[in-house]
Formats: C-alpha cells, structure tokens, sequence
C-alpha cells in the first residue's frame, strides 16, 4: 500500500474512534448530571421528538402483522370493539365529540387523539400496539389480559373513528364492564345502524398475531386502563 494511503485510512480510524468516544462521552454527562430535563411538563427538544417518534414508528411497522386487511377485519366485531375502546382508551384518546379526561393531557407524550390519528396507522399496526404497548409512553400492554379476537375488535373499531360522527359513537352504548373473559365470547354484537361499515360481525374468534402462537386468557385484571 502506498505510504501517503496508509497514513490517511490510519487517520481515518482514528477520527472515527475519537468522534465515537466523544459521543459516548457526551452521553454520559448527559446521564450522569442530569442536563436534560425528564419532566412531563415540558416537550422533548425537536431533535429528541424526532428521533423517538421516528423509532417507535419504525418498530411498530416492522413488528405488526402483515397482513390484509380484509382477512383479519372481515371476522372482528366492530359494536364488541366499541365497548372495549371506551372502557380501556377513551379516557387517553378520546372519540367522536368525547374528549379525554383532563388528567391524560399531562402524558408526555401526549396520547393521540385517534378521530385526528387513527388513519395514521394500519389495522395490524394498531392491533400490536394494544397487544404489546409502547416503552416509555404511558401506553400499556393488553396482550395477557385480552385474547387476540378481543384485540382485532378494538382494532377494527379504531380504523373507523376519523369517519365516526358523535352521533353513531354514541350508539355503539356504554363502555364494556370488564370481568371474567372467554376467548370464545369477545362480546358478540351487531353495529349500530347509520355506523361506518363494519367487516362483518364476528362468526369465530379472530386469527391471532402471525408473530404469536394462538392463546387464550384467564380472566382480565381488576382494572384496566389507558
């Protein structure tokens, strides 16, 4: 190798192992003097917001099933899906003319609002989020207190909320109460008239996530929240 070659990829690798030491240097001040501030009353900085938002998004799509979505949809019942959305996420993400409650506008982040969101995001996409959760969000996991078929209902009713006037939310009734819950009885029912087209109701229980053998669950924790 020629002489003048060989100092520069030599300088090279050390620039590259100076610049990563560094890097690491920084990050650990950071960690160690408390420089960035935690708290929930104050946004992340742009680049922060950015590179978290940016790997949950990427996490997710590269996690959930991918499927489509006639196939999983075409067995969810949408009207079981309601009660569950208003038992377990209204209170976070609100619904069509139901606003959150006051206290989940504190969250950092912000839980989404998903009559504004909610087209942001696939069926399968949703449907992983509600079964495994999101780190560091406030967003819970219901996989071991909710069978799949339960899950794809509260996702399928989620993909129709930008479209859902107050008036048709209403209709779907009163939140679900939750207590003991048989895989093969995710809260049958029909969709209320004058609601965005539902799939079909449910005839048997929903197929499972590809990624997760098929399961069932004993009966859901005392309470449920998010």
């Amino acid at each position: 190798m020629h002489p003048e070659r060989k100092h520069l990829g030599a300088g090279l690798l050390i620039g590259i192992i100076v610049t990563l030491l560094a890097l690491l240097l920084i990050a650990l001040t950071v960690a160690y003097t408390g420089a960035y501030n935690v708290a929930a009353s104050r946004d992340h900085t742009a680049g922060v917001h950015w590179l978290l938002d940016t790997t949950m998004r990427s996490s997710v799509r590269s996690r959930a099933p991918e499927v489509a979505d006639t196939q999983w949809l075409a067995r969810a019942d949408v009207a079981a899906g309601a009660g569950e959305y208003k038992a377990m996420c209204e209170h976070c993400h609100g619904g069509p003319g139901a606003d959150p409650a006051e206290w989940s506008r504190g969250m950092l982040p912000r839980p989404p609002l998903l009559v504004e969101e909610a087209d942001e995001w696939e069926p399968g996409e949703v449907f992983w989020i509600v079964k495994h959760g999101l780190k560091y969000t406030g967003m819970p996991s219901f996989g071991e207190t909710h069978d799949d078929a339960t899950l794809w209902n509260i996702a399928a009713f989620v993909e129709r909320l930008p479209a859902m006037t107050p008036e048709q939310y209403r209709a779907f009734g009163p939140a679900h109460a939750h207590g003991p819950q048989k895989a093969s009885d995710p809260h049958g029912g029909a969709a209320p008239a004058g609601a965005p087209h539902a799939h079909g109701a449910a005839s048997e229980q929903a197929p499972a996530d590809p990624h997760d053998a098929p399961h069932e669950h004993g009966p859901d924790s005392a309470e449920d929240h998010h």
